[in-house]
């Protein structure tokens, strides 16, 4: 099992910033992929950015020039840099850990992991 605690969250006013993180502990080995999701109040949880261990990134389009995510590995730990934060940016933010294992029988299994959510208000 991998266990995430998020820090970070709250409000700030519309251009304001914050910084996200997300520490990964427990079965660390295998995590390939950490990254951050949303979800905005009635709407369905969308991926906001995520990087694999090689250092590559994705970015949700509305997002995109406005947020930065990073990775320390030694520390397993995520951030994700929030500028210019718009109002539609209020969501709860949620960090998650992709892992992929070989079981001793060979069997590839790939496992999701989510944190318990930090809520991000933007408002004036």
């Amino acid at each position: 099992q991998v266990q995430l605690v998020e820090s970070g969250g709250g409000l700030v006013q519309p251009g304001g910033s914050l910084r996200l993180s997300c520490a990964a502990s427990g079965s660390v080995n295998g995590i390939i992929r950490m990254g951050w999701y949303r979800q905005p109040p009635g709407k369905q949880r969308e991926l906001v950015a995520a990087r694999t261990n090689s250092g590559t990134t994705h970015y949700g389009d509305s997002v995109k020039g406005r947020f930065t995510i990073s990775r320390d590995n030694a520390k397993n730990t995520v951030y994700l840099q929030m500028d210019s934060l718009k109002p539609e940016d209020t969501a709860v933010y949620y960090c998650n850990a992709y892992r992929v294992v070989v079981t001793p029988n060979d069997e590839v299994r790939d496992y999701d992991y989510w944190g318990q959510g930090t809520q991000v208000t933007v408002s004036s």
